[in-house]
């Protein structure tokens, strides 16, 4: 995730600023938080609440307490917009100005904007304004998604093990992805519900991985790949069927 730096250095001693990213630096998916808040209760609130979201390791703390003021319950509506949601966004920044709430950045689907927007808006109640800037890469994404055809990249049973049928797929992405040279794409893995969630994280972030891999043995850039296993948290169809959860054992590539 990708922090803009310059965000800051204009600030004030009587400004007030946070900000992070929603994008991983070199694809280690460090989360950055900076900016200026009013004392440690506020800088302890805000770093709490991103570790609920994302893990801990990730996160680089870069809060600095300064004597500013702060409107009314300032802390708490910052807290209050740090939900699990802010996921779906890549290459984008979340920054509260004062009372100003700004988001920015890409997601996959052109549909899921909009109730994405309506469902962040009411998280900010007066006297904070918000605004939003999200698109999605288009042109891009529509090279990737129609060389994938729905199609489920197969493994084996339990396992991050590609299959044949699987490296054919992988291997009409590899000419896909060629065609988006200037852009990085996220290598999503997804489980179905079954078994132990814990164990389902860990095998969709190992097929992820297995991909990448076996992309960078076909010559693309492994600077170009990033990885994130989901596991069972973003269903596409209902696992109570067999047919259900085979769409949901699939891997996903986000253009960023």
């Amino acid at each position: 995730m990708k922090i803009n730096t310059k965000m800051i250095t204009a600030l004030k001693l009587s400004s007030l600023c946070f900000a992070l990213s929603l994008s991983s630096l070199s694809f280690a998916r460090d989360i950055v938080v900076e900016g200026v808040v009013p004392n440690e209760t506020s800088k302890q609130a805000i770093l709490v609440k991103m570790r609920s979201v994302y893990n801990e390791d990730q996160i680089i703390d870069k809060i600095q307490v300064r004597p500013v003021a702060a409107p009314n319950g300032w802390s708490d509506s910052v807290t209050r917009v740090i939900t699990p949601d802010l996921k779906k966004v890549s290459q984008g920044k979340l920054s509260v100005r004062g009372t100003q709430v700004d988001l920015s950045g890409k997601m996959l689907n052109q549909a899921e904007i909009q109730p994405f927007t309506s469902n962040f808006q009411s998280l900010v109640t007066a006297p904070y304004r918000f605004s939003s800037q999200l698109s999605v890469n288009q042109a891009e994404q529509a090279v990737i998604d129609n060389a994938l055809k729905n199609r489920i990249i197969e493994f084996e049973s339990g396992s991050a093990v590609l299959l044949p049928a699987g490296t054919q797929i992988l291997d009409e992405m590899v000419v896909a992805l060629n065609r988006v040279q200037g852009k990085n794409v996220k290598i999503i893995g997804h489980t179905d519900s079954q078994g132990n969630p814990d164990k389902n994280k860990m095998l969709s972030q190992q097929r992820a991985d297995a991909v990448k891999q076996y992309l960078i043995s076909k010559s693309i850039a492994a600077t170009r790949l990033s990885t994130e296993g989901l596991g069972a948290d973003k269903p596409v169809a209902d696992n109570a069927s067999p047919e259900g959860r085979k769409k949901n054992r699939r891997i996903e590539f986000e253009v960023l």
